[in-house]
């Protein structure tokens, strides 16, 4: 089950799942997929972990585009673990991730880990404005009425921690989507200066909950 909320007079559901959906424009947005981190941690000498991250998030962001059957994707940046990960994409996620984005308008707003266009398709911004709302990677403490990711915030409920929205009057920080993904807790220096007084921390997991920031 989603939770539903306002943002500069606009009504958005945040999914369980961590997407956000905007109705009314048909929109769904997702953020820090970094597809292919277990190959760039091969490649850099790092741990090893199972490479099934990329097919697993395509998965989830099926699901939700199937669901949702929004005509507009934006995907918030550091969508690939690096650049290198973009170029060395299986050719069956390839194709898959081909298959989303056939139909409709895909937007690649850039990261701090894939910093400029991928050979993919869609269309590549640093940011990108609809009605009130801007959609960029790193929130921008002057400015209002803005949703970013990067910050990957998880917030725990009965000591267990899950990824989660961070919402309050002037942006909303969406968590990371990808599987592979850590987080930053929500009494962290860099959210807590962010956040204004009266937050909310929207858990993601079996069904979104609203807890206080």
């Amino acid at each position: 089950m989603h939770h539903a909320f306002t943002l500069a007079g606009e009504t958005l559901h945040a999914l369980p799942s961590g997407a956000l959906h905007w109705p009314a424009r048909s929109l769904l947005c997702v953020s820090d997929l970094h597809f292919g981190k277990s190959e760039r941690l091969a490649r850099r000498g790092g741990s090893l972990l199972p490479p099934y991250e990329t097919r697993a998030t395509l998965e989830k962001l099926e699901a939700d585009i199937d669901r949702t059957a929004p005509a507009h994707v934006i995907c918030l940046g550091d969508s690939f673990d690096d650049l290198a990960a973009a170029d060395g994409l299986e050719e069956a996620a390839r194709l898959r991730l081909a298959r989303l984005m056939a139909g409709r308008d895909w937007t690649w707003i850039e990261g701090n880990h894939d910093a400029g266009p991928v050979e993919i398709g869609g269309t590549h911004r640093a940011t990108v404005t609809f009605g009130p709302l801007t959609f960029r990677h790193i929130a921008d403490p002057s400015q209002s009425a803005e949703i970013s990711g990067h910050y990957h915030p998880k917030a725990r409920i009965k000591g267990t921690a899950r990824p989660c929205f961070l919402l309050d009057a002037a942006r909303l920080i969406l968590p990371a989507y990808g599987t592979y993904t850590g987080g930053l807790p929500t009494h962290d220096t860099a959210l807590q200066s962010l956040m204004t007084k009266g937050a909310l921390a929207i858990l993601t997991g079996p069904r979104a909950i609203p807890i206080p920031f």
